[in-house]
């Protein structure tokens, strides 16, 4: 018999809360094929179908609606073993939060966060670190509370919310010579460019679009992160698409201006993401209500 999965009964108590895999899943943050997957998974566990498709959604059967409330107190104590001992409270706790997040999180979201909780929760402090191919398991073992930007490969036992839907500008410099406003497609193909190779973020989709419509860039710079991309473009006539939230913060700082690529780009959800072990913990939700607030559009 396979072990059970905390977060399998999270995915259990939503279904029987909402009779539906797909609501389930839009509440708990993951896909519907995932919340069929785990459901399968707890009927092969509990040797019962639990659940049946009807005219009024899917219906526990006996079994479930037997074992639905030992399932959900031993949820709750799970997910929050002391919960009198679990109080926040903003004002006076004294807590480090540490938050894995992209180059660009750090520009976007940082200043925000740090001004509000100056206000807010004067004890609280933050540390980031950038997103990374170990930061799935810190986040599970609690070395990292939260993670936020594009983490696509996530596996079982994360909540995921979506803060924002990002898209794609491009940038150059207020006084480039020859880029007066947005360039036809044969011109921004000849101006030499500055890119980010880095892993964890959303930016692949960029090199996957221009790539699949024939747009050749003329790549000059490659840099590590997107911490310099906007001093770049602004002391040199290099241009850079960059998503646009960090665009928009980049044209407040430096000399830049924004204008559109010149093919449609796609776009991609930005999510704030936790372990489903922490998804009762009172200060964990707090910061994560906090972001949310600062970064809804």
């Amino acid at each position: 018999m396979a072990k059970l999965d905390i977060f399998w009964l999270g995915v259990f108590i939503e279904i029987y809360r909402t009779r539906s895999v797909s609501l389930a899943g839009e509440r708990l943050g993951i896909a519907q094929a995932r919340v069929s997957g785990i459901l399968s998974k707890l009927r092969r566990h509990f040797d019962d179908p639990l659940f049946a498709r009807t005219s009024r959604g899917m219906e526990p059967t006996p079994y479930a609606d037997g074992v639905y409330p030992d399932i959900l107190q031993c949820f709750e104590r799970l997910s929050s073993p002391d919960s009198h001992r679990n109080d926040f409270d903003p004002a006076t706790a004294r807590r480090q939060f540490r938050i894995c997040m992209t180059d660009i999180s750090e520009i976007v979201v940082l200043p925000a966060l740090v001004n509000e909780l100056r206000q807010l929760a004067p004890g609280v402090t933050i540390e980031a670190e950038h997103i990374s191919a170990a930061s799935p398991n810190r986040m599970e073992s609690g070395d990292v509370d939260l993670a936020v930007g594009y983490m696509p490969s996530l596996e079982a036992g994360f909540y995921q919310h979506t803060l924002f839907r990002q898209s794609f500008v491009c940038l150059a410099a207020l006084n480039h010579s020859r880029i007066r406003q947005a360039p036809s497609r044969q011109a921004f193909c000849k101006e030499g460019h500055v890119v980010v190779a880095t892993s964890g973020t959303g930016h692949s989709i960029v090199d996957r679009a221009f790539q699949k419509k024939g747009i050749d860039r003329n790549i000059v710079l490659r840099v590590p992160s997107f911490l310099s991309v906007g001093r770049l473009v602004a002391r040199t006539e290099l241009l850079a698409t960059v998503p646009r939230r960090l665009g928009e913060a980049m044209a407040d700082q430096e000399d830049v201006t924004t204008f559109p690529a010149p093919v449609p780009l796609p776009s991609y959800d930005v999510k704030l993401h936790w372990h489903a072990r922490f998804h009762a913990d009172q200060g964990n939700n707090w910061l994560r209500k906090v972001i949310a607030r600062l970064l809804r559009v």
